[in-house]
């Protein structure tokens, strides 16, 4: 049972037998915001009464307040993370005032020569003490080395948790270490391959894996989760660009369950197999792979306000696709990076865009940018604005559309009426417009291969 939690990170027990703690299996989940959740299973060579659990090789950069230790038959008394790692300059830092044996070897006959001195300092440099002499340590050429006594009771080779429990019986207990950890992240990266003829698209999802700890988790379970998780970081504040989907890529949110397993209100996959997730790593695991999507391509042009633009502007290239079971899909993708290659008429695959898209509902309507066609182009013209009254005033628009392709296109124009007490009413429009929201509306201008098309609208604002 485990009565009382305490973290003291300095304080040693010196007066308490040390018992091993055998490593037996480990499992990672990992989120989306530099955490994972590592649950660490082991097996303690326990003694009766007081005593210290030391278990290496846990994270370097652990959340202390997180860790929990569950075994039968122990009471915990306090846990200490010992994060000083043995190296050589640590081991030199551990013996200022203390003595240690420095070794030379001369070049010419290889005799070694020893001396016994006191270190006073390895600030910039290691001073010595040898006699009444003061010296400073030198790289002369002249082979040296160092040897230290012994290794200081506070440098660990791996990063450790050092328990110390009350135990009521002697024996092997098996235990379960969960602790949170920083620097152990992943993101979604997606491949897609994309025909624009047959309008399909193959997609494959890899998980890609960074690890930024010193410590490597050896033949480990690993899982992702895709959602967002709140931490002590993250407020309650407004996003104001949580409404404009014009760059994270969703038309309509999923109406549709995936068939990953959820845990609270996100995703988790359990990633197949088990790996080594070593220190310093990045390591790719494929996660969807998916084949015949429903996919086309479409433009689309966004007008900053009512406004004439007196260049013209390119129209966005996008590849629209859903991923519903209907579509191809009937998975939610996590937030990620897609890069669409599409195969050129000798058959070779040829990178055409890249962008990211969110967190994505199974079932949802995505239009993902991957660039722009230089060889369509929308001129905006505000024709005319009349003032009807004070709280009346009425826009007549115009957008030319030019089409350099061989080719005829459809040009999606999207435009937002923002303004939470105006009410927006069309008056005149030469193409029947169709409403995407409460505040914006979309038209479809079909312009011929090597021509062009207008868009011509008049609109009333009201505050009233």
């Amino acid at each position: 049972m485990l009565k009382k939690h305490l973290y003291l990170p300095l304080l040693t027990l010196p007066f308490m037998a040390v018992s091993p703690a055998f490593a037996d299996d480990v499992a990672l989940t990992i989120y989306g915001d530099n955490r994972a959740l590592v649950v660490d299973n082991r097996i303690l060579d326990l003694k009766s009464g007081e005593q210290v659990v030391e278990m290496p090789g846990v994270s370097s950069q652990i959340i202390s307040p997180s860790v929990t230790l569950k075994a039968d038959g122990i009471e915990i008394i306090e846990q200490n993370f010992d994060f000083d790692l043995l190296s050589p300059s640590k081991l030199m830092e551990k013996a200022v005032g203390q003595y240690v044996e420095i070794i030379r070897t001369n070049p010419a006959t290889g005799a070694e020569t020893s001396q016994r001195v006191k270190v006073l300092s390895v600030n910039n440099g290691v001073v010595i003490q040898t006699g009444n002499s003061i010296e400073v340590l030198r790289d002369d050429n002249i082979p040296t080395r160092v040897v230290f006594p012994r290794v200081p009771d506070n440098l660990r080779a791996k990063p450790t948790l050092s328990v110390a429990v009350d135990s009521a019986a002697p024996g092997l207990r098996d235990a379960e270490l969960t602790y949170l950890t920083n620097g152990i992240s992943w993101r979604g990266d997606y491949v897609a391959v994309f025909d624009e003829k047959d309008e399909t698209m193959s997609l494959q999802g890899w998980a890609t894996i960074n690890n930024q700890t010193n410590t490597s988790f050896e033949d480990a379970e690993l899982s992702v989760i895709a959602g967002k998780i709140g931490n002590q970081n993250n407020h309650n504040n407004y996003n104001r660009n949580r409404y404009n989907n014009r760059n994270n890529g969703l038309r309509n949110g999923g109406f549709e369950a995936g068939t990953a397993e959820r845990i609270g209100d996100n995703y988790i996959y359990p990633l197949p197999g088990r790996t080594t997730l070593s220190t310093k790593q990045t390591k790719q695991v494929s996660f969807i792979d998916a084949d015949a999507v429903k996919a086309r391509k479409v433009y689309e042009f966004y007008p900053n306000g009512f406004q004439t633009v007196e260049n013209p502007q390119s129209v966005d290239s996008r590849i629209a696709f859903s991923n519903s079971k209907a579509g191809g899909l009937g998975e939610a993708l996590p937030k990620g990076t897609v890069r669409v290659y599409s195969k050129d008429q000798r058959g070779k695959s040829q990178f055409v865009g890249e962008n990211q898209i969110d967190h994505m509902a199974a079932g949802s309507d995505i239009s993902m940018k991957i660039g722009e066609a230089f060889d369509i182009t929308v001129k905006s013209t505000k024709v005319k604005e009349t003032k009807v009254s004070r709280y009346v005033l009425d826009t007549e628009m115009k957008y030319e559309v030019r089409n350099a392709k061989s080719e005829a296109a459809t040009v999606y124009i999207h435009h937002n009426f923002p303004g939470w007490f105006t009410k927006w009413t069309i008056l005149e429009e030469n193409i029947k417009s169709k409403d995407r929201d409460a505040y914006s509306k979309v038209w479809a201008v079909k312009v011929p291969a090597n021509g062009s098309a207008d868009l011509t609208f008049k609109i009333r604002r009201d505050w009233r």
